[in-house]
């Protein structure tokens, strides 16, 4: 059983999120406003559902779904695109692949050394987000 991800977490770095976003087709404007900010992650499980929510002074997020259940995300807040996504587990991690317009997109969550790690990736660029758990 993967270790719980659940909880709230702050950012302590963000590696590549330039990069990313390039990939993603943000504008620049966007992207410096985005790069200056320290995102803080809510993930919780009710139920059988997920939900992850991303939270900054700029923008929130938030992502709903059940584990091995294809649903319709529409990513409003990041780059605003229609795509298909499954979050599975493979091994410790939780692994989403979105199917788009977008190639090779998509992220994985897991903990190593209680912290909370994320690779955001598309179309050949991967983020390294890490963040330590709020108290």
């Amino acid at each position: 059983m993967p270790a719980s991800l659940c909880g709230t977490w702050d950012m302590l770095s963000n590696v590549n999120f330039e990069g990313y976003m390039i990939a993603l087709g943000i504008g620049l404007s966007t992207r410096k406003v985005a790069l200056r900010l320290k995102h803080r992650k809510v993930i919780e499980k009710i139920s059988e559902v997920y939900v992850i929510k991303t939270l900054s002074t700029f923008r929130n997020y938030a992502l709903s779904f059940r584990i091995n259940e294809e649903f319709d995300e529409y990513t409003k807040g990041l780059d605003g695109r229609h795509c298909k996504s499954v979050v599975t587990w493979e091994g410790k991690r939780m692994v989403c692949t979105q199917k788009g317009e977008k190639k090779n997109r998509g992220w994985a969550h897991w903990i190593e050394d209680d912290k909370l790690h994320l690779e955001l990736y598309c179309e050949g660029q991967i983020c390294k987000q890490v963040f330590k758990q709020v108290a």
